[in-house]
């Protein structure tokens, strides 16, 4: 027997800085058309668009090193949230840009990882990065993806490049 997953239910993220993330976070999922279910000292809790972001400021004895975020250390690498169209994905670009001041690692291009691949990639004020994109279709299930019909199965390496054997 298996499970087929209708998405994620929520995401929860730990910060250093409450006063300068939970802010930040309140704002993106409100433009992502999210609602503030729980807001209070160092918390916020955002429902809609079929997920939930959760934003918690750590106890002072549980911060990490002054050392800052790194993308490379073991842990969250990054999560990536599904926009319904390429416009979406620009949208939310402008806003974090904008609105947000949030460090843009790269604006909306097509990618490789699979066809018609298109997001942003962005990070949070701790460093924690968040993607958005949009596939068309299908993606790897569909004509030209690589679980599709006529596609090349599972890829042995990703690399910059996207899915390259």
């Amino acid at each position: 027997m298996s499970v087929e997953l209708n998405g994620i239910a929520h995401i929860q993220l730990t910060v250093r800085d409450p006063d300068v993330c939970v802010p930040f976070w309140e704002k993106l999922c409100h433009f992502l058309e999210m609602k503030t279910l729980i807001r209070s000292d160092g918390i916020v809790y955002c429902i809609g668009s079929r997920t939930g972001i959760l934003v918690r400021g750590a106890a002072p004895e549980d911060r990490p090193d002054e050392l800052g975020f790194n993308q490379w250390r073991p842990g969250l690498h990054h999560f990536c949230l599904r926009a319904r169209s390429r416009e979406d994905v620009d949208a939310v670009h402008g806003f974090v840009a904008s609105e947000l001041g949030g460090l843009v690692v790269h604006p909306p291009q097509l990618d490789a990882f699979a066809p018609g691949y298109y997001s942003v990639l962005f990070e949070d004020p701790e460093g924690i990065r968040v993607e958005v994109n949009h596939v068309p279709g299908r993606g790897h299930f569909g004509d030209g993806g690589r679980l599709g019909p006529d596609g090349g199965g599972p890829a042995s390496t990703i690399t910059e490049d996207g899915l390259p054997d």
